[in-house]
């Protein structure tokens, strides 16, 4: 499936049931858009964490949680939150996480920009690597390079 690219509210939209953020390998969820996904899924933090802890996460890991209808893929491609992203871990890490959703018949999974702000990944290069494992995915990788807010009822 193609790799979509657009604006919108990644945690509000209708219909979408799977998401995923980058990580670190330390279990912190404090800055960017993984903060966001503490807040909203705070069981999906607290057990990343302890695995964190329990050293079962390394670069290009991927832990799947999943609450009711709704599934988190978090995607392990920093060490900590102190350095850099690993562009490698990434592709991996994105790879392993289209496997698991196809295998959960998971249609389309929502992302946000992956590896910006402290990540420090090469935009350029993160969409490239998007767009080819979207091109050999039965999952669409609908990714959010725009956040507009939701309109509320």
């Amino acid at each position: 499936m193609p790799t979509i690219f657009t604006k919108g509210d990644l945690l509000n939209t209708e219909g979408l049931r799977a998401h995923a953020h980058a990580c670190n390998c330390a279990g912190t969820m404090d800055a960017g858009v993984s903060a966001a996904f503490k807040k909203r899924w705070p069981a999906m933090a607290a057990a990343y964490a302890q695995r964190c802890a329990e050293r079962k996460i390394k670069l290009g890991d991927v832990f799947a949680w999943s609450e009711g209808l709704e599934t988190v893929y978090c995607l392990a491609i920093q060490e900590t939150a102190a350095k850099k992203a690993n562009m490698p871990a990434l592709e991996q890490a994105l790879n392993a996480m289209v496997e698991l959703a196809t295998k959960a018949k998971i249609e389309q999974i929502g992302l946000p920009r992956l590896g910006a702000g402290t990540a420090a990944l090469d935009p350029l290069r993160v969409k490239r690597v998007l767009t080819q494992v979207g091109e050999g995915a039965a999952v669409t990788l609908v990714v959010y390079e725009q956040f507009v807010r939701a309109k509320t009822a």
